[in-house]
């Protein structure tokens, strides 16, 4: 089934193809500047930390729902070894076998493609079996510091979390930017906070998994009338799901990665977050969330940490 009218509207509005030229391979990542990530840094006042990521282990996020994506199986393939003779210095080590989109992550602006093509035009058998992608893989991206926005959806709709199913509309950020007191401005990484995680870390995976509140597929154009870096959420599937229109799946995903070139984030931790910044009545601070780098990967597990 072909992508219906409304969507390459969509599409038409948000694409950045060719906006930093021809060769551009992070997207909307250029529009972090130094002065942008400046700006971040002045938002630390108390210095406090709060991590951003679940923990990576073997009975971890995924449910087999999405093929290929296993939980991390880790194995020790020395423990104390005595390398240099006995006496000498011990050492441990260990090797892990994960999808890379497990657990908290970054999908990279090849994870996505439609009508043939990834962010900027370039075809998308460019992503191989053998090299994975060739252009725009997460080891292009090889810091990622900025301001960081939490837009507490759930909080300023004045639930602890949004129903299963429900589409994070513009409305329901601009509600949050209200609730918050803080505005959404060029470079930022937006972090929205749907409650969705509560029920991954109270034990319902599966109940974590489907049905999900997420982004509507209006919302690419609120981001790209912002100029937003990148968004990060508490959810598996990023967007609502099931669709919210009906057969057109993932569509939020090729605005974003594809046609925006926009990096998401999924499986954000955002809920001691969420309850720092109302203590603090803040919702604006330094993030830092650089990938790991690996070489043509389409995606990349992160540990980001925000600092108020």
């Amino acid at each position: 089934m072909s992508l219906p009218a409304e969507f390459h509207d969509i599409a038409k509005r948000v694409n950045n193809w060719g906006r930093w030229g021809s060769e551009d391979q992070i997207g909307t990542l250029n529009l972090i500047t130094d002065e942008v990530v400046r700006e971040a840094a002045a938002t630390v006042r108390t210095g406090r930390r709060i991590p951003l990521a679940i923990p990576l282990e073997h009975d971890g996020v995924q449910t087999g729902m999405i093929p290929g994506r296993v939980n991390p199986l880790h194995a020790m393939v020395q423990i104390n070894q005595e390398l240099f003779g006995p006496g000498t210095v011990a050492t441990s080590d260990d090797i892990v076998t994960m999808s890379l989109q497990t657990a908290t992550h970054w999908d990279a602006l090849t994870h996505a493609s439609h009508s043939g093509k990834i962010y900027n035009g370039r075809p998308a058998t460019s992503v191989t079996a053998h090299a994975g992608a060739e252009f725009s893989g997460i080891g292009t991206v090889r810091h990622l510091v900025s301001r960081g926005v939490l837009l507490d959806v759930a909080r300023a709709r004045g639930v602890d979390r949004l129903e299963g199913g429900h589409a994070v509309t513009p409305e329901d950020l601009e509600a949050a930017e209200e609730f918050g007191g803080i505005k959404v401005r060029a470079g930022d990484v937006v972090l929205v906070r749907t409650g969705q995680m509560q029920l991954y870390l109270g034990g319902d995976k599966h109940g974590y998994t489907y049905p999900s509140p997420g982004l509507s597929v209006r919302t690419p154009e609120w981001f790209h009338a912002r100029d937003v870096a990148a968004v990060a959420n508490d959810t598996v599937t990023f967007e609502v799901f099931p669709p919210e229109i009906e057969d057109l799946w993932m569509p939020v995903h090729a605005l974003d990665l594809v046609e925006m070139g926009m990096l998401q984030g999924q499986n954000w931790n955002l809920e001691k977050l969420s309850t720092a910044c109302a203590e603090e009545r803040r919702y604006a601070f330094l993030l830092t969330a650089t990938p790991e780098p690996f070489a043509g990967g389409t995606g990349s597990p992160v540990a980001p940490v925000a600092v108020l």
